[in-house]
């Protein structure tokens, strides 16, 4: 939200505050600034535009609607200009942008350049107010007081003024914080409290509003008072259309606002000053002068403001007119037929207040974020829309001419009432941690406008204004008094107190945090998917029982349709993302979910992914980087989690799963833990992946109850000298290393510290067939001794002797 210093200082004296005292007093009070801009309200400040003195304007002879100009500004002779302005003519005094000035009227600035235009030479630009940002009529140049000197700078005539614009981060609870108005009274509220500031606010004067005629009236009915608690209404007629004043279009230009007309302008700014938003109908277009609050069916065709066709949805309010046609999603944005246009005469002014969570709603299914929908969905106060309906007819009568011409309108069943909290002394000091005395508490609930209602010695009752829609709570009526008291008025200790918390083991998010700095410290980087996904992915690329898939309603992108039901895909497009900006060597791991639909409930999954891809290193002088990442790092990595865990108990099989080319899967029984291996080829051409991409999934419930018996063991380094054995096994192709290594520990679990593999062998000349020679290196070691080669010749037999019995293998020598 953008908050302009001129326009709050219409309400509040801020002459005593800089800049930056004003910022750090609106991010104390929970109006967080963002940004500051200095801001010039005609942009480039009018440099290089001077008046020009029009002394020949003759038609252009290649082109009938353009005119060749002679004019003069100042310089030591006249230029010429090709303009096609259909008031152009000799003897006006008009502004010219000289060659070299750069205008902003569109959506990039551009430079004025001498060039030709049908053959002729223009070597500038004589302008109209919507070129230079000082109106926004684009119906023929500007005709100045023919007292003004050619020559003269455009500045030294035009205030084109500057202003100090404030970047508010509004979060959704500040509904009394939606307009200049209400941050001005927070503002004085700080200052009132902290400052003896005594001024107070100056609010728009309403009280010279009548409705002296009432002739035509609008009869408004209102079929939900629910979605619509309040409507408020006025006729006005004899509008004439036009710009708005000078100083409103700065006002809003200097907020982003773009001028439109004088009646829409007044609803734009009476919305920003009041935080009440407005909107203004047709009085013509609307059937049988009579409005309807009410819903249609899902599916009715609705053709909006900006010529855009949609469907309702049933839970739409809508604002119909008598033939229950719909004019305006309310709250949300208008129709295309009911609006106001430079033939309208008369208007019906509508000010509603509607419930936030039917806005809200409309707003996300429709993509509308209009100002006036962000103001409804945080709660607008429904005890301003007449206030707010006066105070734009007042302006109104003012700079359009408009005449009242009905009673006010107000459908209010059900008066909404302030809220009313009980609150304690003891707990108002023990949440903000200060002692605060009783009567500047009471100070700076006035000075937020909250009646007090004294009951008993320990607390009391506060009124809340309907303007806070978010303050229920008592401890929302003390985060209110801590805003104004001030948050740096909080003493710090110079203790730090805690408490002991013994967790249960082991501890899951003390285990997801481990392995998260493990593997960030070995080079891999956290990313996060979304956890929706497209259906298509599942139909085409990897097939689903659709009755698993857990379908949603996403009205924000129709295409995420789905929950992921599994981790791969989602990972995948995280793969394709980068390699689309170049970035082809990942390594990367996600602690996520996958999500099913099953004949009781819900099943939701939550894994560790790890993805590998690309280059093992990046070229330098000591690597070529021409070094494919393979199975073994996808492998490495699934260990590093396990052995950092202690986590070594498990059994060891081929994976199954379909989503791989080859892999393994470890597990205990049928509780697997983790598998690994290579993506198939299907899905990474599917993906348009052009390199491999390896990839693991750890259960982390599996992991966790894994760890409950697993242990971490540090053992001191061996001061006597370890020695190291080799065997070379010719054994069937089918063999792998892993029951090598089985009947290995199985022969000694004292001295034999690790058995690798270090070299396999394949040669049918020289093996035989369907044979393969596996070298293997044995290390032994005693903490207590040397070791002696009869103790490990006695180990090596057994060794062998099992090899030969159990696998048959063949020693070679």
């Amino acid at each position: 939200m953008n908050i302009s210093l001129n326009w709050l200082q219409k309400y509040i004296d801020l002459s005593e505050l800089s800049i930056e005292e004003l910022s750090e007093i609106l991010t104390t009070i929970g109006l967080e600034v963002e940004g500051i801009e200095q801001k010039e309200l005609v942009k480039g400040g009018l440099e290089g535009v001077v008046v020009g003195k029009v002394l020949t304007c003759t038609k252009h002879p290649n082109a009938d609607k353009l005119s060749v100009t002679t004019v003069d500004v100042g310089a030591s002779e006249p230029i010429q200009v090709v303009c096609g302005a259909p008031n152009v003519a000799a003897g006006l005094t008009v502004l010219v942008a000289t060659v070299g000035t750069t205008l902003y009227n569109g959506d990039e600035p551009w430079k004025i350049k001498k060039g030709k235009i049908r053959g002729e030479v223009s070597a500038g630009m004589i302008c109209a107010e919507d070129e230079l940002g000082l109106g926004s009529s684009h119906e023929g140049i500007m005709e100045l007081s023919a007292e003004l000197t050619p020559g003269s700078p455009a500045a030294d005539h035009f205030d084109i003024g500057s202003d100090t614009i404030y970047e508010i981060g509004l979060t959704p609870n500040r509904s009394d914080a939606t307009s200049h108005l209400g941050v001005a009274k927070d503002v004085a509220a700080y200052l009132q409290v902290n400052k003896d500031y005594a001024a107070g606010v100056k609010e728009p004067e309403v009280s010279s509003f009548d409705a002296k005629q009432t002739n035509m009236p609008v009869q408004v009915v209102v079929d939900d008072t629910v979605s619509c608690p309040r409507y408020s209404g006025v006729t006005l007629t004899d509008v004439t259309i036009g710009d708005s004043p000078e100083w409103m279009q700065k006002l809003l230009l200097g907020i982003g606002v773009r001028p439109i007309n004088n009646i829409v302008d007044i609803t734009n700014y009476v919305l920003h000053e009041l935080g009440q938003p407005l909107h203004a109908f047709d009085y013509d277009k609307i059937a049988e002068q009579s409005i309807v609050v009410t819903k249609l069916a899902s599916g009715t065709p609705f053709t909006a403001l900006d010529d855009t066709n949609m469907e309702l949805h049933q839970d739409d309010i809508m604002i119909c007119d008598g033939a229950r046609s719909p004019m305006c999603i309310a709250g949300v944005f208008g129709g295309a037929k009911s609006g106001v246009t430079d033939e309208t005469k008369t208007i019906f002014l509508e000010s509603a207040h509607f419930d936030a969570s039917h806005i809200r709603k409309s707003s996300t299914r429709h993509l509308l974020r209009t100002d006036a929908a962000k103001v409804y969905e945080k709660g607008s106060d429904p005890n301003i829309t007449v206030y707010a309906l006066k105070r734009a007819a007042l302006l109104m009568q003012e700079y359009a001419g408009a005449k009242v011409v009905s009673e006010v309108v107000d459908i209010y069943p059900k008066e909404i009432e302030p809220a009313e909290v009980y609150l304690t002394y003891q707990k108002i000091n023990r949440i903000i941690g200060n002692d605060i005395a009783r009567d500047e508490v009471h100070t700076i609930l006035r000075a937020m406008d909250m009646e007090i209602l004294p009951k008993g010695e320990d607390g009391f009752v506060v009124k809340i204004p309907t303007n806070k829609a978010d303050v229920t709570r008592d401890v929302d009526v003390i985060e209110e008094i801590l805003r104004i008291y001030g948050f740096n008025k909080i003493v710090v200790s110079t203790k730090v107190n805690s408490t002991l918390n013994y967790s249960s083991h082991p501890d899951k998010k003390g285990i997801k945090n481990i392995v998260a700095d493990h593997l960030s410290a070995i080079g891999y980087n956290e990313m996060m998917g979304l956890s929706l996904i497209e259906s298509k992915y599942y139909d085409e690329l990897l097939p689903i029982d659709t009755s698993e898939l857990v379908y949603i309603n996403n009205t924000s992108n129709i295409h995420l349709n789905i929950m992921r039901p599994e981790m791969l895909m989602s990972g995948l497009q995280s793969v394709v993302h980068n390699h689309n900006r170049q970035q082809s060597d990942l390594r990367l791991y996600e602690y996520g979910k996958s999500y099913r639909k099953q004949s009781e409930g819900y099943l939701e999954t939550e894994y560790l992914t790890i993805y590998v891809t690309g280059q093992r290193s990046a070229e330098s002088w000591l690597s070529n980087g021409q070094q494919s990442t393979d199975y073994y790092d996808i492998k490495g990595a699934v260990h590093q989690v396990l052995d950092r865990l202690g986590v070594s108990s498990y059994q060891v099989s081929e994976s199954e799963d379909s989503r791989l080319n080859y892999g393994l899967q470890y597990h205990r029984g049928s509780q697997v833990i983790a598998s690994y291996g290579e993506v198939s080829d299907k899905l990474t051409k599917g993906m348009s992946i052009k390199s491999k991409v390896y990839y693991a999934e750890i259960n982390i419930e599996k992991l966790v109850a894994a760890t409950k018996s697993a242990k971490v063991n540090i053992e001191k380094i061996s001061k006597f000298p370890s020695v190291r054995r080799d065997l070379a096994l010719v054994v069937d192709t089918a063999v792998k290393f892993a029951d090598v290594e089985r009947l290995a520990s199985k022969a000694d679990k004292k001295l034999l510290k690790s058995v690798s593999l270090f070299d396999v062998y394949e040669n049918e000349e020289q093996l035989g067939k369907n044979k393969k020679s596996y070298s293997v290196s044995y290390h032994f070691e005693d903490m207590d001794k040397t070791l002696k080669d009869k103790d490990i010749d006695k180990i090596m037999q057994k060794m062998i002797a099992s090899y030969t019995a159990q696998l048959g293998a063949n020693i070679r020598s």
